[in-house]
């Protein structure tokens, strides 16, 4: 997987932790063709705190939800100027997010892109029927004499 991919977004999203207390944690999310990628913030933190953090202040390390396992995006939520959203998956868990209410939500883009990758993998799904089809050799059936 050495080509590289189209990023369509890059920015922050909180991501609620899975632990005991749920806390939300700031992440740098990168929204390519295949999928959401998920980078920790370093040196701790999460929740609390000002702005942006510099680029060098995130991970390189990223966790990836990949289209191919992703179910839908699901149970959007506003509050407060922000939207909450759920990523489901093919295993059924489901991932929390909420990002600020301006601009286009990060749920909508995620969802498009989901949507597009699926109609893509159908697409080539079918291409690929129908010439394994038309490769198994002509019956004869339908040709003229």
């Amino acid at each position: 997987m050495s080509l590289p991919v189209k990023v369509m977004r890059d920015g922050l999203l909180e991501k609620r932790s899975s632990g005991l207390l749920q806390l939300w944690k700031k992440k740098r999310c990168v929204l390519t063709e295949d999928g959401l990628r998920l980078h920790n913030c370093k040196g701790g933190g999460g929740g609390g705190g000002g702005g942006d953090a510099p680029s060098s202040a995130w991970s390189s390390k990223a966790k990836e939800l990949r289209f191919e396992r992703m179910v839908t995006v699901d149970c959007v939520e506003y509050k407060r100027g922000l939207v909450y959203f759920t990523v489901v998956m093919a295993t059924g868990k489901e991932i929390d997010f909420r990002c600020p209410q301006d601009g286009t939500a990060w749920n909508a883009e995620i969802a498009l892109a989901l949507v597009r990758f699926k109609n893509l993998q159908a697409v080539q799904t079918g291409r690929k029927r129908h010439l394994s089809t038309s490769h198994l050799g002509s019956t004869g059936e339908d040709e003229e004499l």
